[in-house]
């Protein structure tokens, strides 16, 4: 008998996606947000998005020709990581921090760990707090029909009674980042992504409910006078919940871990928001939980076929 039994790791059931294609569906889902971009903050909007992810290419093409190793860039993950970027930034954001942003998201975070799949963090996520961190000022001027306005978050911190209804966060007429202000136009991204099957709705449902729950039961005057309704709607928690903290290098495996990675996320984004100076939790929530992801992993694997319980 000349055939010989070749035993081989997971995953042994063939399917039809790839890195490509995957990140051709983000690009997709991340249309509606974009286009939403544009229409509230004009065509910057779309120069800015443009500059951000061929510099995140261009970064990722040169690292690798100028280290000799294969270059990937036709994968797609660079270019997704430019988009996202630049929908967590503000649409004024002056474009050569954009492309240091880019830079330092495809370089720092990514390569220096030894390109797609090895990085700790999500790159968009680490270069956001880059460069809030490197400039303030820019990452937190917000502008609606070209006048400089405070963000719906900023304006809760602030006590002020003015607020955006409900209906203006939902639909997007709010100052904020270049994707995060338009829940309507992130949802049909969502939807998307579950028709596609590319993300799960654990980590999203879970992480969404959780920051709602905990905003309206520890509430910002006290036990049980928030709105959990208009916390989840302002801010980036959608544009995070659903495209970033879903990452699949940086999220758990399994469902179980998924949960709880979604729960934490939710808890520390409600404390910073509620308790922190910063009015946002959404990306340091999501960076913590990256690194806790490994642990989580470890805490929930599942157990091995034929493994014999400790148990007498």
């Amino acid at each position: 008998m000349n055939e010989k039994l070749i035993v081989s790791t997971s995953p042994h059931v063939h399917a039809n996606s790839s890195v490509r294609t995957v990140m051709v569906d983000v690009l997709i889902a991340l249309v509606p947000a974009l286009a939403a971009g544009a229409y509230f903050f004009g065509l910057r909007a779309l120069v800015l998005t443009a500059v951000t992810a061929l510099s995140a290419v261009a970064a990722e093409y040169g690292w690798q020709r100028l280290l000799k190793k294969p270059v990937t860039v036709r994968d797609g993950s660079a270019l997704v990581t430019g988009v996202l970027l630049a929908m967590n930034v503000p649409p004024t954001f002056p474009y050569w921090m954009a492309v240091i942003g880019a830079v330092f998201a495809v370089v720092i975070v990514k390569q220096f760990f030894g390109g797609l799949g090895k990085n700790v963090v999500n790159p968009a996520l680490a270069a956001r707090a880059f460069l809030l961190a490197s400039w303030p000022g820019a990452m937190t001027t917000w502008t609606v029909d070209g006048v400089s306005a405070a963000t719906a978050l900023g304006i809760l911190k602030e006590g002020g009674q003015s607020l955006p209804s409900v209906a203006d966060l939902f639909v997007g007429h709010v100052g904020g980042c270049l994707g995060e202000t338009s829940v309507l136009a992130l949802l049909i991204g969502a939807g998307w992504l579950f028709w596609r099957r590319v993300i799960t709705p654990e980590i999203p449902v879970v992480y969404i409910a959780t920051t709602g729950l905990l905003t309206w039961l520890l509430g910002r005057e006290g036990f049980l006078t928030g709105n959990g309704l208009y916390e989840i709607f302002a801010g980036g928690l959608f544009l995070g919940a659903i495209f970033m903290a879903t990452d699949y290098v940086t999220s758990p495996m399994t469902v179980k871990g998924r949960i709880l990675f979604a729960f934490g996320c939710g808890v520390i984004t409600a404390l910073i928001r509620l308790y922190g100076s910063y009015p946002e939790g959404v990306s340091f929530a999501i960076l913590i939980m990256n690194l806790v992801t490994p642990l989580i992993d470890r805490a929930v694997k599942p157990r091995r076929f034929g493994e014999v319980s400790s148990r007498g």
